[in-house]
């Protein structure tokens, strides 16, 4: 079985970065407002990004991760610019 994490670009323009065992499943709750929280006042909703893992452990813990990552650097995951996201990752002074 695959776990996913996965981003999504709400209609305000910001991120929601989520996992789950069933994307489409899961992208269509979203999308119905079947999920009281953060997407259901912010649709529609576009999914950006997503990557799939061996363990719902895996797919949690690059939800965290990327949940605390700033928008710049949550972009350059998006685009699949590997120089902005190392770039986005140093701290400001060693840019």
């Amino acid at each position: 079985m695959a776990f996913w994490t996965y981003m999504l670009r709400c209609r305000d323009d910001s991120y929601y970065v989520g996992h789950t065992d069933d994307l489409d499943r899961r992208i269509g709750e979203h999308q119905s407002g079947a999920i009281p929280g953060y997407t259901c006042m912010r649709r529609p909703l576009v999914l950006m990004w997503s990557q799939d893992f061996a363990s719902r452990e895996e797919a949690l813990s690059a939800e965290l991760q990327i949940k605390r990552w700033s928008r710049a650097k949550k972009e350059a995951l998006i685009q699949g610019d590997w120089k902005a996201l190392s770039q986005a990752a140093r701290k400001p002074t060693r840019r």
